[in-house]
């Protein structure tokens, strides 16, 4: 390559960039499930440079009192208060438009039939809007949430590619020495929710639930930057949990993680008692103002995730999902093992 193509390459990755942040395209690298085609998250660059100054090796060696990320969640804490007020349904239409949210989806799709951007930010989709994969067949797993998810085939896995809190483990996640081996190396799939996303969480499978608790704690970044980084996020956020007891996958652990600016992390009270059956697809409950995640564990060998979902997860790449898309089928108990 001679001087003048690569003065070309390199003008071309900048202008590249430039178009990237003309349409807020500078997030996390992942890939349009519908379409196959890789694309970045939509996110606000205030945002992603704030990101960069807070989970990096530099400022976690020097944050020893983590003084900095304590600020900013207590900003962040104040800044989701605001949003329940009548004076923030202004921010509904920049909103929108910012990050071009397809309002035929929801329902009221009309923005001024919403008081309070919180009342916006819990919207419910339009019936038909996301469809259940295989409704009737309970051996098939479906999608949680609209999000960005990465699966791996082990918890060990995930750690070694994706979650790098050096704490991280699924006992430590659930605070339960008895439940968390129970999952011990288990299959795990992990969904990360952005402020845009439809904000309400459902079954993954069907069965009873046997287990619910709730569980205090902070609300830290949890985008790929923040998980990626050696900060513990996912044990230290506050997050409900639920077990579910089925039969074709065994028990399965569904965790509801709040993140930065949430208002609210809540199982809905009916699936809090346990006895209570549930069907794939079914809301088990709804984050309040902004981003989240959400962490589904199986026990070892009883899940085949999907194989378009599996590859690019052992290349960090995370895949754009909706509520109700498969995830992956059940494993008889004992084939694998």
């Amino acid at each position: 390559m001679g001087i003048t193509d690569a003065l070309h390459a390199v003008a071309d990755y900048l202008l590249s960039w430039v178009k990237l942040i003309q349409n807020r395209e500078i997030g996390w690298l992942t890939i349009n499930r519908k379409t196959g085609e890789y694309m970045r998250e939509q996110q606000p660059l205030s945002k992603k440079l704030k990101l960069l100054l807070l989970f990096n090796p530099l400022t976690t060696w020097l944050d020893t009192t983590h003084a900095m990320r304590l600020y900013l969640h207590s900003s962040a804490i104040k800044e989701g208060k605001k949003e329940a007020t009548s004076a923030s349904r202004t921010r509904i239409k920049q909103f929108v438009d910012f990050y071009q949210i397809n309002m035929d989806d929801f329902e009221p799709f009309d923005i001024n039939a919403y008081s309070t951007f919180e009342d916006f930010f819990t919207r419910h989709h339009k019936p038909g809007s996301r469809p259940i994969h295989e409704p009737d067949d309970p051996s098939s797993a479906v999608v949680v949430a609209d999000s960005r998810v990465v699966v791996y085939e082990a918890v060990a896995e995930s750690k070694k590619i994706w979650i790098k809190g050096e704490d991280f483990s699924i006992t430590n996640l659930v605070m339960d020495k008895k439940l968390g081996p129970q999952f011990g190396d288990g299959p795990v799939a992990s969904f990360r929710l952005s402020p845009q996303d439809y904000h309400r969480y459902h079954s993954p499978v069907s069965g009873r639930v046997t287990v619910y608790r709730s569980m205090p704690g902070d609300y830290y970044e949890v985008d790929p930057l923040a998980i990626r980084s050696g900060v513990d996020i996912l044990t230290r956020n506050a997050r409900d949990y639920v077990v579910i007891e089925t039969e074709e996958f065994g028990k399965v652990l569904f965790v509801a993680i709040g993140a930065s600016q949430v208002g609210t992390v809540e199982i809905n009270e009916k699936w809090q008692k346990p006895g209570a059956e549930i069907k794939k697809g079914d809301e088990l409950g709804i984050f309040q103002f902004g981003g989240s995640s959400i962490i589904v564990a199986f026990q070892n060998g009883r899940i085949q995730f999907d194989e378009d979902l599996i590859e690019p997860s052992k290349n960090a790449v995370a895949i754009d999902v909706e509520v109700g898309m498969s995830l992956g089928r059940a494993v008889p108990k004992g084939k694998n093992q």
